[in-house]
């Protein structure tokens, strides 16, 4: 009964994406109370539900969510819809044509989710993307297009969470990372916001008129423009060559007999420290003295959580 009542939660709120504990509570004959336990369980397994107090509350399912990939297989997801197709031949009704809209809509894909903009095309996947991050990212793509405010929570550095309500107006991909650049009516103002932190987003129906942005203002130099630069002189090895290419352009690189010598100015700090960090022995920081200090240093304590 349990299970079944919570799944049947999780159909309604895929099909409407919003409803309140009442509706719920009465379509499956159980108390409120038993909704809120039961959507708290389904909250713990993974589903991003967002419980809205107060008016123009409720229980919601952000549009960046579907059925993960693995709840059925391409087999199951035909025959599902083969089934109710067949049976709205028969019976036609909302219900049976709803569900099968629903289930088109979540039917897997072989393909990557690949963004094409003119010229352009971005696999927008990360390492271990389960589709999610592209779904999620598809839902700023078409809110930003139809000017449509989003309802996000963000979850910021420190892990503070935090709800407000953006006007998206650009989309920005910098260094690996896609953000959205929007006005916060929380703020008052255009704030840059990392697409990888929104843990849901919801599409409040509310349309907005664009603003004018100034783009020579957009901070696009993000956190670096009180940072302090270091020249950083590092020797590269063979291997990891292509990926310092690609890090630091191919003019920063230069022969000096028989070893690879890159050269740069970049701000200081844990973002240059990761990065370093991630080439492994593929580099080795011959200056300043001050950088490489701090890598003996990192590595030592890695190497401390590997004993032999």
């Amino acid at each position: 009964m349990k299970f079944q009542v919570m799944l049947k939660i999780l159909f309604t709120l895929l099909k409407k994406r919003k409803s309140s504990a009442s509706a719920l509570a009465a379509e499956n004959d159980v108390s409120e109370r038993s909704i809120y336990r039961y959507v708290e369980e389904l909250i713990v397994a993974g589903v991003p539900l967002d419980i809205i107090r107060g008016r123009n509350g409720g229980i919601f399912l952000p549009d960046t969510y579907k059925l993960p990939e693995n709840f059925f297989t391409e087999e199951e997801y035909a025959a599902a819809k083969n089934a109710i197709d067949a049976l709205y031949e028969q019976l036609p009704g909302e219900a049976l044509k709803s569900a099968a809209e629903k289930l088109a809509q979540q039917q897997k894909s072989g393909a990557r989710n690949l963004s094409i903009s003119g010229n352009i095309l971005v696999d927008s996947g990360t390492w271990g993307d389960a589709y999610d991050f592209s779904d999620k990212l598809k839902v700023f793509e078409e809110a930003t297009e139809k000017r449509q405010c989003l309802d996000l929570a963000y979850i910021d550095r420190e892990g503070a969470e935090s709800r407000r309500v953006i006007e998206p107006h650009l989309l920005v991909y910098k260094q690996n990372i896609w953000y959205i650049y929007a006005w916060c009516r929380n703020r008052n103002d255009f704030r840059l916001f990392k697409i990888a932190r929104v843990r849901s987003a919801r599409i409040t129906g509310e349309i907005f008129e664009r603003r004018e942005i100034d783009r020579d203002r957009l901070p696009l130099k993000f956190n670096f423009e009180n940072a302090e630069l270091v020249d950083l002189k590092i020797s590269v090895e063979k291997k990891a060559l292509p990926d310092v290419e690609e890090w630091l352009g191919i003019g920063n690189i230069r022969r000096a007999g028989d070893a690879l010598i890159a050269e740069a100015s970049l701000p200081a700090g844990e973002v240059l420290y990761s990065k370093l960090m991630s080439f492994g022995d593929g580099i080795r920081v011959l200056a300043p003295e001050t950088i490489a200090a701090e890598m003996r240093e990192r590595a030592e304590k890695l190497l401390r959580l590997y004993p032999q």
